[in-house]
């Protein structure tokens, strides 16, 4: 039996074709800023589930 994910979500990128650029920007970015980022954009493509 495989043990859950951490923190109980699953993040599946799977068809998804958006560049890093595309979600980054293409400006440097601080590691807490490019977190934030990336939670918008996976809660804005419902891409995570629990």
């Amino acid at each position: 039996m495989a043990k859950p994910a951490f923190g109980g979500y699953k993040i599946s990128f799977k068809g998804c074709e958006d560049s890093m650029e595309k979600v980054f920007g293409s400006g440097a970015i601080a590691p807490s800023e490019m977190t934030k980022k990336l939670w918008v954009y996976i809660k804005g493509k419902k891409l995570a589930s629990k």
